[in-house]
């Protein structure tokens, strides 16, 4: 996999991936230790969670502890900002049409009925910058308060910079529930926070680790605490293609991995955690990891729109794809193994036998049923994601949100299908259909493909 991903982050960036710097085998190893100094440190008293990606997990906001859940959809009312940070991932600089998921609202009650179609339980606005378009920005958040009331938790993402206590007042009016600022757009004034303290009941503040901040930022989290701060939410930089030039100026060691992230933010962050919870300061700190963002947002969404597609014979995973089991025999055999479906379980919804009677696929609960001595078996997997069109690509699902609105749900395959022998199938029998906890070395053999797709990956990044 490594090798996959450093392949894949050479593509991203093509002739400038030179240009950066990634660590050596020898400060990979120093930077694992100190990682590991910082983790042993926390232990006992930082909550770490979500299989080891996010820490301290014991008093998260309301819309973390919503998003960790799988609950959240993350509105873009605008493509603008009027800041220019250096770690921006994207362009920012068109209005644009209000967006999730590549999907374009033109009106609030059509995002409505889309929350209430795909059971979210939260939504933020995020931009660009919401207070640039703010009479969009009240609208929806004034539909969405009104349609779900208390039921859906409501917050906004700001650099803070157009915020007053006007405007702050009439989005709490409306029911926002939450705002997070992101102070490092503004030099870390804490000015606009502490006039939303007053008026908002959640105030977060949500910025990346940067590492040469970490002094000031250590000073500027008991000034976060006195200033009616909730929570302080500590994300990892990341590199795209689009902040390259100012994100690389700055000098930092790079990470391989699904996306290219600096390897300082992160040990930044967990300082900063360790900083806190050591001088007592009183201001709950969560760092959420590129990884957790990576594997929980996306098992989430997959696993939301995999109840469009799947097959009552077909199974989700731990991780959100569906998973499909397959005899791959005679017809004769087949024939039999049917048979005893029917006699053992009555209906047919839980298998399917194919045209030319040489596949059998079958739900995981039928599996003390199967007799695998003349059959082999094949395990596939898919996603489902939304599409805003249909791509002609791939089975697919249009689902009707509003008498204005429909979505298409696409699934395609993840993986090609793997091909298991009778002792090879029991063994994947017991690891993932039957509890057991998977062993240590997975990532080698015939089950290595499998278990990307079975189980969440546990732990921070791995360092190379």
């Amino acid at each position: 996999m490594r090798a996959g991903f450093i392949a894949r982050n050479q593509q991203e960036y093509g002739d400038r991936y030179n240009e950066l710097r990634f660590i050596s085998p020898d400060e990979a190893e120093a930077a694992s230790t100190r990682r590991r100094q910082l983790l042993d440190a926390l232990e006992g008293r930082a909550l770490t969670g979500y299989g080891g990606t996010k820490l301290d997990c014991s008093d998260l906001s309301p819309g973390c502890r919503i998003c960790a859940e799988g609950g959240w959809s993350c509105l873009f009312i605008n493509g603008r900002c009027n800041v220019r940070c250096f770690y921006c991932p994207t362009a920012q600089d068109e209005i644009g049409l209000p967006t999730t998921n590549t999907v374009e609202f033109r009106t609030p009650a059509d995002y409505v009925a889309y929350l209430e179609r795909f059971g979210f339980s939260g939504a933020s606005i995020s931009g660009g910058e919401p207070f640039l378009t703010f009479q969009r920005t009240l609208a929806f958040v004034t539909a969405i308060k009104k349609r779900f009331g208390t039921a859906m938790h409501v917050w906004l993402y700001t650099n803070g910079t157009l915020a007053d206590s006007d405007k702050l007042g009439r989005l709490s009016d409306a029911g926002l529930d939450e705002i997070r600022f992101d102070i490092g757009a503004t030099g870390y004034r804490l000015d606009k926070l502490r006039l939303a303290a007053g008026i908002i009941p959640t105030v977060t503040v949500e910025i990346p680790a940067i590492p040469e901040d970490l002094p000031l930022l250590k000073q500027k989290m008991l000034e976060m605490a006195e200033a009616g701060v909730g929570h302080l939410n500590l994300h990892q930089l990341r590199l795209t293609p689009y902040n390259f030039d100012r994100v690389v100026a700055r000098g930092y060691r790079f990470l391989h991995g699904e996306k290219v992230t600096v390897l300082d933010s992160e040990l930044a962050a967990l300082e900063l955690l360790e900083y806190a919870i050591d001088h007592k300061i009183g201001l709950p700190v969560n760092y959420c990891s590129f990884v957790f963002k990576n594997l929980y947002q996306g098992s989430a969404a997959r696993r939301r729109n995999a109840a469009f597609l799947i097959k009552p014979f077909e199974s989700l995973t731990l991780n959100g794809f569906i998973r499909s089991l397959t005899l791959l025999s005679n017809p004769e055999t087949l024939s039999r193994q049917v048979e005893i479906f029917r006699q053992q379980c009555g209906g047919a919804e839980k298998w399917a036998l194919s045209s030319s009677r040489d596949r059998l696929t079958f739900h995981p609960s039928l599996w003390p049923l199967v007799d695998l001595s003349d059959s082999r078996l094949l395990v596939g997997y898919a996603a489902c994601r939304q599409l805003p069109r249909v791509s002609y690509q791939n089975p697919f699902l249009t689902v009707k949100v509003s008498e204005r609105q429909q979505v298409i749900v696409e699934r395609a395959k993840s993986i090609q299908d793997v091909q298991l022998s009778g002792s090879e199938a029991e063994l994947f029998y017991r690891i993932f259909l039957g509890n057991q906890h998977p062993p240590s070395d997975l990532n080698e053999g015939p089950l290595a493909g499998p278990a990307r797709f079975e189980f969440i990956p546990e732990g921070l990044q791995d360092y190379y």
